[in-house]
């Protein structure tokens, strides 16, 4: 089911409570809402270690408990992991849509990177999502979302583009192939093991190459076109779903966001940043593990191509914060200037190793962004952050909280964020969607396991540089 049908029409419940009822620890004065061990779809010893070591050594009980709650959310829930023809198979869905897409899958296995050398299991699960989201990619690399079952046909396959049995969901967007680039090369750089880089992989490396550049719309407007019969203006293209037409100066056309909202301007600043990022990671995985110097040397000349024309065209000035990254441009020169809550945005760029957190513009556009400047930032009595166009007006989404944390230097202002995450969860032990700047009880998708898995993730990086328990208090 479609994300927003889940927020209007949600019969389910909770990350872990939607089955099994509040029952009351004698250990803590909070409610056990985690999913009982039996019931869990993954264990992993070395997460176990984590959420035991958090809850000894950071005294705020809430947190220790949110930890445990959020932390390993989607090993409880949401991961399928098998053997296929002996190769690791990891099937991931977001929570309560079943469906897997490939932003999402590796953004809720990414903390869990850091702990694979302590457990073969989670590094063999982490093996088995880069072999499926290999799968994905060749079925069709236009698409950001699939179904476990390859024959299926979903809600969606009515939409006025190139369906295939099997596809969820087939809204363009750069990031849907930046994402398994990162973990991929990550999973390399951690465990040395180039297993799941086989023809198949390199193949589908070649496909994200080939349709990069079609989206740069150098000949003309691309393969790629897309509309919805819908009441909503976000969920579909307009001019028979090419969209606005874009200069084409270097860059690569994003038809959605990350949010899967339209692009109101196809050249998509923050997902063009996260490209430039990872072809030169595919690159030196395609030149170091399968010797091809050629597709090499293509995707490393693709990275600079944007990375020139992103310090072109992307950079505009602001009359109160000076010089700042545009959210969308179109190459003629119109901009629009926002952000969003979903990543990559511009918020999050150090995050994803494309900005230093130090760069001058990142740092104008940081203060930017988290400003009423800025048309999708809401403050009220409950928290202050940034939301979006997916969900609607005054309603923040904790990511945009747990983001300006992971990408700040400053404790003081990390301490703040976990503060506010730590108010906001409405009393049910996990992150949400987005929740209402003025009542975090009146929030969207009680089970959405990326904000959890990034939450959980915010707090271990946050202890591990700042053991000392003033941060926490």
């Amino acid at each position: 089911m479609h994300r927003r049908t889940f927020m209007q029409n949600s019969a389910l419940l909770g990350a872990g409570a939607f089955i099994h009822p509040f029952s009351w620890s004698s250990a803590a004065d909070f409610p056990v809402v985690r999913v009982p061990a039996s019931d869990r779809n993954f264990q992993s010893t070395a997460i176990e270690n984590a959420i035991k070591e958090f809850r000894q050594q950071v005294k705020d009980q809430e947190l220790g408990w949110l930890f445990n709650n959020c932390f390993p959310n989607t090993l409880d829930t949401t991961v399928t992991f098998t053997n296929n023809n002996g190769r690791p198979d990891t099937y991931i869905i977001t929570g309560d849509i079943d469906a897997m897409w490939l932003r999402d899958s590796t953004a809720q296995v990414w903390p869990y990177m850091a702990f694979i050398k302590e457990d073969e299991q989670l590094k063999q699960l982490i093996a088995g999502v880069v072999n499926r989201q290999t799968q994905y990619i060749l079925k069709d690399p236009y698409a950001n979302a699939f179904y476990d079952d390859p024959a299926k046909v979903g809600e969606w396959a009515t939409d006025h583009t190139d369906m295939k049995p099997g596809v969820h969901e087939r809204k363009w967007e750069i990031d849907s192939l930046c994402y398994p680039v990162r973990l991929a090369y990550n999973y390399w750089k951690a465990t040395g093991d180039t297993t799941p880089f086989d023809e198949s992989w390199r193949n589908a490396i070649k496909s994200i190459l080939r349709v990069f550049r079609d989206q740069q719309m150098k000949d003309g407007r691309g393969a790629y076109s897309f509309q919805r019969e819908t009441s909503h203006a976000t969920d579909t293209r307009s001019l028979q779903g090419y969209g606005y037409p874009v200069k084409p100066v270097g860059l690569i056309c994003s038809a959605f966001r990350p949010s899967d909202d339209a692009t109101s301007l196809s050249f998509l600043v923050p997902s063009n940043f996260f490209a430039v990022v990872s072809l030169q990671q595919a690159a030196q995985m395609m030149e170091e593990i399968a010797k091809d110097k050629n597709t090499a040397k293509e995707l490393s000349n693709l990275s600079q191509e944007v990375d020139k024309a992103l310090k072109q065209y992307a950079i505009v000035e602001h009359p109160t914060y000076g010089k700042i990254y545009a959210f969308e441009i179109d190459g003629f020169g119109s901009r629009l200037l926002m952000d969003d809550s979903n990543i990559p945005s511009l918020l999050s760029l150090p995050y994803l190793n494309a900005v230093d957190a130090s760069d001058k513009v990142y740092q104008n556009t940081r203060k930017f962004v988290w400003s009423e400047a800025n048309p999708f930032f809401f403050k009220g009595t409950a928290a202050e952050g940034i939301g979006g166009p997916h969900v609607g007006m005054d309603m923040i989404w904790p990511m945009s909280i747990t983001m300006k944390g992971l990408t700040s230097t400053d404790p003081q202002e990390i301490k703040a964020c976990i503060k506010m995450l730590k108010n906001t969860h409405g009393g049910t032990g996990f992150m949400h969607e987005s929740f209402n700047k003025n009542d975090p009880k009146d929030f969207t998708r009680k089970w959405f396991a990326w904000a959890n898995t990034l939450f959980g993730e915010f707090l271990w990086e946050t202890y591990q540089k700042y053991p000392d328990q003033h941060m926490w208090q």
